[in-house]
């Protein structure tokens, strides 16, 4: 008897990495390794969380009302054009699920964020990986790689987990130079890191033209990883094709109410985009002290390039940040075997993966 099979390219599909948090015989470690919130969540948020949780009986109202009102009023869009998600991620699978399938082609950068070619082959269609340019994103390598079969390009300004950026001229080309039956989708999860004054969000272009999407979450600078909520804002036709595959009650109330009051409150999110200013500038001043390549990041996070010397090496570094207690991420499943990628913790947290890095980086190897 034959066993039940599934789709054929269910199988080619690669499991996700996510970031480590435990270290064998360690009991106490710092986690740097997922880009999580550095000064946590807002209290308000937090408040609003318990105060869902007193209805835990009822179902949530599935097209998450006030936490739509929250986002328009913040961001000056239209409610009825925004979808809300477990995380971006879900966002990143409707998408796939609307406008892709077997003999489609979904194009991102070589470095892009991995779900993007997961989410390809979950549907059947082919991911296509396009180079970059000093590990950003390059316009011209994308439109090469545009073919009648094109459905998608996907990339994430800023870049995970390169943290670098494509600036707004540039993001703007892009969309005009597209085919466009061409959606593109700007993944934004740490837009609200960026500072430099060339960057903009892609919520205006997809406030212009009815081809572009916008996605955000709260896992990073709201610090409500733990809750699973994201939005995607667009052209209406493609939001109302995307709440067709949307599960009745994706968004539990409790994490609705409480990315809601995050969203208004800005004077928590100006704290931790001052704290993220402070410990990045500080953390690319003494990595590049201590001779390491590190570019410039418009993140929560650094990715330092170690040497290839034996004794030295991003994996030597790993192994003695891991003795002492300090997780950061691998990054060699996204093709940069020789880089570390650091998120920008609290004080504390900075100050020991720093220290930590200078005494491996200044001890005697081989």
């Amino acid at each position: 008897m034959s066993a039940p099979q599934p789709n054929a390219w269910v199988l080619d599909i690669p499991l996700y990495e996510p970031g480590k948090s435990q270290v064998r015989g360690v009991s106490r470690v710092i986690k740097l390794s997922s880009n999580e919130a550095a000064l946590g969540p807002s209290p308000k948020a937090v408040a609003a969380y318990n105060e869902g949780a007193n209805s835990l009986v009822r179902y949530p109202i599935g097209t998450s009302p006030e936490l739509k009102a929250a986002l328009a009023e913040v961001h000056g869009i239209e409610a009825d054009q925004i979808i809300c998600g477990l995380g971006s991620d879900e966002i990143i699978g409707f998408l796939s699920r609307a406008y892709a399938g077997p003999g489609d082609e979904i194009v991102h950068t070589v470095h892009g964020f991995a779900m993007y070619p997961i989410y390809a082959r979950s549907v059947g269609a082919t991911p296509v990986s396009v180079p970059e340019t000093n590990l950003t994103t390059d316009v011209d390598a994308i439109l090469a790689g545009i073919t009648a079969k094109t459905k998608m390009v996907f990339i994430a300004n800023p870049n995970n987990p390169t943290g670098t950026y494509l600036p707004a001229a540039e993001l703007t080309r892009l969309r005009a130079e597209l085919r466009e039956d061409v959606i593109l989708v700007v993944d934004e999860a740490y837009a609200e890191f960026a500072d430099a004054p060339d960057f903009q969000s892609a919520i205006a272009l997809a406030k212009a033209t009815n081809n572009t999407v916008v996605m955000r979450t709260f896992s990073k600078i709201h610090g409500l990883a733990a809750l699973r909520v994201g939005w995607g804002y667009g052209h209406k036709a493609i939001i109302d094709a995307l709440e067709r595959l949307r599960a009745p009650f994706n968004v539990s109330r409790p994490a609705q109410l409480a990315a809601a009051a995050s969203m208004r409150d800005r004077a928590h999110i100006e704290r931790a985009q001052a704290h993220n200013a402070k410990w990045r500038s500080i953390a690319l001043q003494r990595l590049r002290g201590l001779g390491l390549n590190v570019a410039d990041s418009a993140a929560n996070f650094v990715l330092p390039e170690f040497p290839t010397t034996p004794g030295r090496t991003a994996a030597d570094a790993d192994a003695f940040l891991q003795s002492q207690g300090l997780i950061v991420r691998r990054v060699a499943n996204y093709g940069l075997p020789n880089h570390l990628r650091i998120t920008l913790g609290n004080d504390e947290e900075m100050t020991a993966v720093l220290d930590a890095l200078t005494v491996f980086m200044e001890q005697r190897h081989g």
